[in-house]
């Protein structure tokens, strides 16, 4: 993470420079600060929050120091974590603990279990605030309480991918992760957001960031190949595959944990843990939409519906009568 803010007026020329950037890949390094944090991303409701518990439970098991922040204001992934039990999110906390004049303290907010360390920023109701603007004060309250002063290997961020507003870009467009996984299935929806959170990392690569994708988790894999061939296409590897499996659906809608060396899904897990602790960030190569569509049958996506351009005619229906023009018409000399 930057301790210093950049220059306004130098970011914004770098914005008007944009166009005349060289766009030679960065040479992708791996992390070199002790503590490793990766922001994970994936559409709503595609088994990220089910996938993140599990694996920073697995990473705990695994004797790693593991910190993870909720950043999805429906607060799942710790209520995975938790058995079901909702934790005190960060900006609840923090309101209501300013209203009495009181201090947000770490056990106000960080609670544990298997030896994994985890909070919950949270986000407004419905109608009545900003969610990327909650993450935002969510992340400067963690830095009053000392966050740059903690003691992790990892630093697991949980981020809803199909909100594009700038407090959900955070860990990219200020460099608050060294890398980011995705999680995505064989459906076009999910590929699409792991496509657009692609480039959103290319396009701040070409700004001078540094975070890279470290790849992609295909999560509910039915064996129909659309996720893998986007990983081929993108150019990023795949972590783990995790089956589409009866038992993992339930056990995930009854939050029990079965990233653990007792669970018959250990290995899977134990896999995933090994594989994100040394998986380096690269730049990856988003698709355009006809390449994201052309990964999938046509039959299935109206990837071949020629687009008709509409008439003026065509818009006015009903109203569409010639009407005398009022415009003079002059005859050549």
């Amino acid at each position: 993470m930057k301790d210093e803010v950049p220059n306004l007026k130098d970011f914004d020329q770098r914005l008007r420079d944009e166009a005349h950037e060289d766009l030679a890949d960065i040479v992708a390094e791996e992390p070199t600060s002790k503590t490793q944090i990766i922001a994970i991303y994936g559409k709503g409701g595609i088994g990220k929050s089910f996938t993140l518990a599990n694996l920073s439970h697995m990473m705990a098991e695994q004797g790693k120091r593991v910190l993870l922040i909720g950043c999805d204001p429906k607060s799942d992934t710790t209520s995975l974590l938790f058995g079901g039990k909702a934790c005190p999110t960060i900006i609840e906390t923090s309101t209501r603990k300013k209203l009495a004049g009181e201090e947000v303290k770490i056990g106000d907010v960080c609670f544990k279990r298997g030896g994994v360390f985890a909070m919950e920023l949270g986000g407004p109701e419905v109608g009545r605030g900003c969610g990327g603007r909650g993450i935002i004060h969510g992340f400067e309250l963690l830095e009053k309480l000392g966050f740059h002063d903690w003691d992790f290997d990892y630093v697991l961020l949980d981020f809803l991918g199909d909100v594009v507003c700038g407090g959900f870009g955070l860990p990219i467009a200020r460099d608050m992760a060294q890398k980011v996984i995705l999680v995505a299935s064989n459906d076009l929806q999910s590929l699409y957001v792991a496509n657009n959170v692609c480039s959103a990392v290319e396009y701040f690569r070409k700004l001078g960031g540094n975070v890279g994708v470290a790849g992609l988790v295909i999560n509910k894999d039915d064996g129909t190949g659309e996720a893998a061939a986007f990983a081929e296409a993108v150019d990023i590897p795949i972590l783990a595959s995790i089956p589409q499996n009866d038992d993992l659906r339930k056990k995930s809608a009854n939050y029990q944990i079965v990233g653990t060396a007792e669970s018959e899904w250990g290995s899977l897990f134990a896999t995933l843990g090994e594989n994100v602790a040394v998986a380096p960030p690269v730049r990856p190569a988003p698709l355009d939409q006809d390449g994201l569509l052309n990964l999938f049958d046509a039959s299935e996506t109206g990837g071949d519906v020629v687009l008709e351009p509409a008439t003026d005619m065509d818009m006015r229906g009903s109203n569409a009568e010639p009407k005398p023009s009022l415009e003079v018409i002059y005859d050549e000399a």
